[in-house]
């Protein structure tokens, strides 16, 4: 098989962007998310998700504090205007404003050697920020060893410099990464550490109470979670939201594919999240207990082991 060539620049249309800013912007988001904006340097980013009063992951954020008193948070368009007006019914007499900024930003996806090309450090673990120029940065978790960043620069600067990359292999980068982006087929579906979101920084148990904190604290602390997610690859197409059933029980589904992208060889690739009982059961499959079927594959980060 002909090795795949991830390395580019891509525009990520798909990606939109919420602006909070005042005073206490950082203050109300450290109240609102499953991460730490309060103590949040410019030079950092971090991943995020807004959850239910039940825990369930509403939205998922990559944010950034470029400013003591603004906070930027991408996330996916189709979730946006539910997001932003679920956030604004708290904002009450806090000192500040959120606004759709999605115009005011390019947001681009840089790989490989695109990176370097751009002034950006090939090897900066996952949340690193970095300035370059007018733009902010965001180091990525890579997709099989391939390096990616986020590039979020000011509406009409020139893109950064690169080879055209196709945006439906960024998409199965985005897959092969194993982060999963909340998207409207699984709002409400999950608590984040179902998204291995504790694993790779998307929760911090340190902080102050948010919507869903007592649920998701339990998971941790309990023992209680009983779900996870897992990459896998398939022959058929696959898509966010399919029911996921395993071969011990044809009736009731085991869990939910969360995100999907075409591989560039063929097939695709997504991530499920499913009982954990499932794995040993095997014979996972998507849609119905004949649809396509699932072979799971290691992920790129190890997962916690203290639930």
């Amino acid at each position: 098989m002909t090795p795949v060539v991830l390395n580019g620049v891509t525009a990520l249309s798909h990606l939109g962007v919420i602006r909070a800013e005042g005073p206490e912007a950082a203050n109300f988001l450290n109240g609102q998310l499953t991460q730490d904006f309060a103590l949040l340097g410019p030079a950092e980013a971090r991943l995020a998700a807004l959850c239910t009063a039940k825990g369930r992951v509403i939205a998922s954020f990559i944010g950034i504090k470029p400013q003591p008193d603004r906070v930027l948070l991408v996330l996916g368009r189709d979730i946006l205007p539910a997001t932003l007006k679920r956030l604004s019914m708290y904002v009450l007499r806090a000192k500040l404003k959120l606004s759709d900024a999605t115009e005011e930003f390019a947001l681009h996806g840089l790989a490989g050697t695109a990176l370097a090309a751009n002034g950006v450090d090939a090897g900066a673990a996952p949340g690193r920020c970095s300035t370059v120029g007018e733009a902010h940065v965001v180091s990525l978790h890579p997709a099989d060893g391939v390096p990616r960043a986020l590039h979020i620069a000011p509406a009409g600067t020139p893109p950064p410099e690169g080879p055209a990359l196709d945006a439906s292999l960024w998409s199965w980068s985005e897959v092969r990464s194993g982060i999963v982006t909340v998207s409207t087929p699984i709002v409400e579906a999950f608590v984040p550490q179902m998204l291995n979101y504790e694993s790779v920084g998307g929760v911090n148990f340190k902080k102050g109470c948010y919507p869903g904190q007592e649920v998701v604290a339990r998971s941790q602390f309990r023992g209680t979670l009983k779900r996870r997610t897992y990459l896998v690859q398939s022959e058929a197409p696959v898509e966010a939201g399919q029911e996921v059933f395993a071969a011990n029980d044809a009736e009731q589904p085991v869990g939910l594919v969360a995100q999907a992208a075409p591989a560039p060889g063929g097939g695709w690739a997504a991530l499920v999240s499913i009982q954990i009982a499932a794995l040993d059961a095997g014979g996972l499959h998507a849609g119905s207990a004949g649809g396509a079927a699932l072979k799971v594959e290691p992920l790129p980060y190890p997962l916690l082991q203290d639930i």
